[in-house]
């Protein structure tokens, strides 16, 4: 476990945005255009004034376009060395021993930027997304549902990382808005599916990462070479229209009940912000396949404690409705990438891959609403006597996800959504 570090210009010790985190984002203002900014407790450092500022030293003698970007993807492909450098840069000019940016109190108005005064944006572009099914208890919990709970698993699960190919245009911020989609839906006892707008929407807890190095088209990767491409993590709320869902699934897979809307954090939190919250994963039996398989000793779960709550149309409360951890999953996210790499597929930088639906074994970590009510049997009973069994227009999710041990926080901030009524 790493040290506390302590810093001329403190932050509570209950914010997500410490100086052991400072996750990466894409922000503007009123008087400049979108750019790179790190954050940090409830302000934003501007890296474009640093670098103009001299304080980055050899970090700085990149062209200016690196930072005065509106996306993380350039920064992505200078590598992980360079990343960790800039960090470890950072987290010195914020260190209580080091005066170069703390003596400089003229310089502290224009690095320094308040949350309140600026706007964030999607924070890199993203080429392709690839959405996992990697929680145990979640799949057993959804195959119980539809299929036979004794044998909910299909034969494949304990094999392979299950995934598919999602929709990555229709990826927003969490503070975007998203409307109630419509679709074909099969109602009861009807022979004849209706176009109309979904009666189940739902989200998805979820955590997702970022791939910061591409490979060429047939190349495959090593689980050796995967921490040279994880730049870092994000919230991640796969919405769905389960009714759309049911319909449409058979025989292929997720479309049009999931392409509507999926919603991410702003800030990326970087692999070495989580690095001393790493642990052990589950005993995977039967044994994987040999490309699958981790190094000795390395650990590629997180310890990261997950939450999501509701406020529905009307309240002015927050009513937290499910508590998970990223550790819940069964695959880990090595073994996600290398399995997206093995049959050859090239991997861009920005590519999202996003861990499926996370949930615990007890009925207070289900991460969706189709598992929490056990689609509509079981209607949830919320403040003041209302229940819900889906979201409601009007409804506003809210996500969070945070860690912390020894004095140490890093967390993700919050991303929270309004459902709007179908167009």
């Amino acid at each position: 476990m790493n040290k506390p570090l302590n810093s001329w210009r403190p932050v509570a010790s209950h914010h997500d945005f410490s100086i052991h985190n400072l996750p990466f984002g894409i922000f503007s203002t009123d008087f400049r255009d979108p750019r790179i900014g790190i954050a940090y407790g409830d302000e934003i450092i501007d890296l474009m004034v640093l670098f103009e500022s001299g304080l980055l030293g050899d970090l700085g003698e990149q062209d200016l376009a690196l930072y005065y970007s509106d996306k993380l993807n350039g920064l992505m492909e200078e590598g992980k060395a360079y990343r960790v450098a800039l960090r470890d840069r950072l987290q010195e000019l914020l260190s209580t021993d080091c005066q170069d940016l703390q003596e400089d109190t003229a310089l502290h108005s224009e690095v320094f930027v308040s949350m309140a005064n600026a706007k964030m944006h999607l924070p890199f572009h993203i080429p392709n997304y690839t959405d996992f099914y990697s929680s145990e208890q979640h799949a057993i919990n959804v195959g119980s549902m539809f299929r036979d709970p004794d044998n909910a698993l299909l034969p494949n699960w304990k094999h392979l990382p299950v995934g598919y190919h999602g929709r990555a245009s229709s990826i927003r911020l969490g503070s975007d808005a998203v409307r109630r989609p419509r679709g074909q839906v099969l109602a009861l006892r009807e022979d004849i599916p209706k176009f109309q707008p979904t009666d189940k929407l739902d989200f998805e807890l979820e955590m997702a990462f970022v791939n910061g190095k591409k490979t060429a088209l047939g190349a495959g990767l090593s689980m050796d070479a995967v921490e040279e491409h994880i730049f870092g993590f994000v919230l991640f709320n796969d919405w769905s229209a389960r009714d759309i869902q049911k319909w449409e699934y058979v025989p292929l897979g997720p479309f049009l009940g999931k392409s509507f809307a999926s919603s991410i954090s702003p800030w990326v939190v970087t692999l070495e912000a989580l690095e001393p919250f790493r642990v052990a994963g589950p005993q995977q039996e039967p044994p994987v396949a040999d490309y699958l398989q981790h190094p000795p000793q390395k650990k590629y779960h997180f310890d990261l404690q997950l939450e999501v709550a509701l406020r529905v149309k009307g309240s002015d409360k927050d009513e937290v409705i499910c508590r998970s951890n990223y550790q819940h999953l069964y695959w880990s996210i090595a073994q996600q990438l290398v399995h997206q790499a093995s049959n050859g597929c090239n991997l861009e930088v920005g590519d999202l891959y996003a861990s499926g639906t996370i949930s615990g074994e007890n009925e207070g970590s289900f991460g969706s609403l189709l598992e929490l009510s056990w689609n509509g049997s079981k209607p949830l009973q919320l403040q003041n006597g209302v229940k819900r069994t889906f979201l409601e227009d009007g409804d506003v999710v809210i996500m969070r996800a945070f860690t912390q041990r020894d004095g140490i926080r890093v967390g993700f901030g919050e991303i929270r959504t309004e459902i709007l009524p179908a167009n």
